[in-house]
Order: structure tokens, then sequence, then C-alpha cells
């Protein structure tokens, strides 16, 4: 692995575990505060850090998840002023939430995978 992957792994993972505190201790917002950070992935010239977020507590639809991330949205600027003093980094790479719903294929895929196993055998 290059000294440049290693450097995105390492804020990557800086990123996540400050946005977690950050998210939980200081936004004093419950919803929010059951925020899950599944992952961060930045951009080579770490300018964009795309943070994947799950939710344990709000509704687990559509409109619950958009009301959560317009609520998430508006909250970007002060997780990067807060965030920058610990990251010490030149240029704090842009913040980009987005829920992540791998979790849902996941599971929609083990039930079709049951439901084929169900399924009577043809002849």
């Amino acid at each position: 692995m290059s000294d440049d992957n290693r450097r995105i792994e390492r804020v990557a993972g800086l990123v996540r575990l400050h946005l977690t505190e950050l998210i939980r201790r200081e936004l004093g917002d419950a919803e929010l505060s059951s925020l899950v950070i599944t992952s961060v992935e930045i951009t080579k010239d770490l300018s964009i850090a795309r943070v994947l977020v799950r939710s344990l507590a709000s509704k687990d639809d559509d409109a619950g998840r958009q009301k959560l991330m317009t609520r998430l949205r508006k909250v970007v600027p002060r997780l990067r002023r807060a965030l920058a003093p610990r990251l010490e980094l030149r240029r704090l790479p842009e913040l980009r939430f987005e829920f992540d719903t791998g979790g849902d294929a996941s599971a929609r895929v083990s039930e079709l995978l049951a439901e084929i196993s169900r399924e009577p055998k043809g002849s």
C-alpha cells in the first residue's frame, strides 16, 4: 500500500471518529445522535469526504430518511468548523452525507435467496 493510500485511510478514519463524537455530543439533536457512520470515503486529493450513515432510531422509510438527511445537511457547516482543528489539515474536505442503503440491499438479497430455497423443485 502506498503512502498516499495510507494517508487517505488515516484521514478517513479520523473523520469518522471525530464526526461520530461531534454528532453525538455537540449537536444536541436526539434524532441525529442516533446516526451511525458506516463508512467514510475520501477522494485522493482529500477534497471530498463521502460519509455514509444509517439511523438506529428514525423511521426507515424514504420520507424519514429524507427528513433526517435534510437536518444533517443543515449542520454540515457547524460540523466542519468543529472538525477543522481536530484534523489539522491545510484544507478540510467537503462533507457529503449520504444514507447507506447497503444493508437494505443485502437484506433484500437474503429475502430473495430464502424465497428461492422455499420454492418446490421443478421436474
